[in-house]
């Protein structure tokens, strides 16, 4: 089992960065493909961005290409998601996931993080 707790939400200016972390406990967190979800209010929870176990293989929404990235450190038991050029459209709750497999999925995921919130202003 894992748990991950989410960090690194709050308010920024359109056109800004921030820095979501994922720490996960529990079991290695290089036995998991990890990812970034998103729900904004009134939306459907959407893919972000996922990573391979040993981070060899990532994949990203269209919608964030070029902008946001993910990376994880396996020594630290944590997961990253680099934002930048924020807008509001990037408005919404993010969620950490995980999944026990090296194979990169948009949907199916084990355990998720309860959540952090970014706001962004125009």
């Amino acid at each position: 089992q894992v748990q991950l707790v989410e960090s690194g939400g709050g308010l920024v200016q359109a056109g800004g960065s921030l820095r979501l972390s994922c720490a996960a406990s529990g079991r290695t967190a290089s036995d998991y493909t990890m990812a970034w979800f998103r729900q904004a209010p009134g939306k459907e929870r959407e893919f972000v961005a996922a990573m391979s176990p040993a981070g060899a293989n990532t994949k990203y929404a269209d919608s964030v290409k070029g902008r946001f990235t993910i990376s994880r450190d396996n020594g630290k038991n944590t997961v990253y998601l680099q934002m930048n050029s924020l807008n509001p459209e990037d408005t919404a709750v993010y969620y950490c996931a995980a999944r026990l497999s090296g194979l990169i999925s948009i949907t199916m995921y084990e355990y998720w993080g309860r959540g952090t919130q970014v706001t962004v202003s125009s």
